[in-house]
């Protein structure tokens, strides 16, 4: 296999066409085939990493693996009851969510978040749900929803 590390415009070129495909097929039903992303990523790279059973500790130590790896420059979090509020910025797949919002897209998918989402899903065993992607001038703003527990059948 030759080492030879691949350039990103590339990558996130492809990602794009993959991306605009998948929602051409699907339109906004996309969002809901895509939430596990970046899984393989997260129980690597991610998962060992994080240590805390709480939102204050869990979105830290995964803003440090992902900025270690060159992800994001910066995820910042506000809690509000049941929402999260997260803006990435400095991300390396932003340039995909321009390009898709420039096809008339609004974006359905964003690594950062599933990340956020897996790993917050993993420590506090509640489900979480990506409710909102906003392209913003300076950052990607994220909402989620963090749900109190998981429905058990009875």
């Amino acid at each position: 296999m030759n080492p030879k590390t691949l350039p990103l415009e590339y990558a996130n070129g492809l990602m794009l066409e993959l991306e605009k495909a998948f929602y051409d097929e699907r339109g906004k039903g996309a969002r809901f085939r895509t939430t596990t992303v970046g899984a393989s990523y997260f129980r690597q790279r991610c998962l060992p990493r994080i240590q805390a059973n709480e939102i204050a500790g869990i979105l830290p130590a995964l803003e440090q693996a992902l900025r270690e790896d060159g992800i994001v420059a910066k995820l910042d979090f506000l809690q509000e009851e049941r929402l999260l509020r997260v803006r990435v910025q400095g991300c390396v797949h932003r340039p995909v969510e321009e390009a898709m919002v420039a096809q008339g897209v609004e974006p359905f998918t964003c690594i950062p978040a599933n990340l956020v989402v897996l790993a917050l899903e993993e420590r506090l065993d509640r489900p979480v749900e990506l409710a909102e992607i906003k392209v913003e001038d300076e950052a990607c703003a994220l909402l989620l929803v963090v749900f109190d527990h998981r429905p058990t059948l009875t």
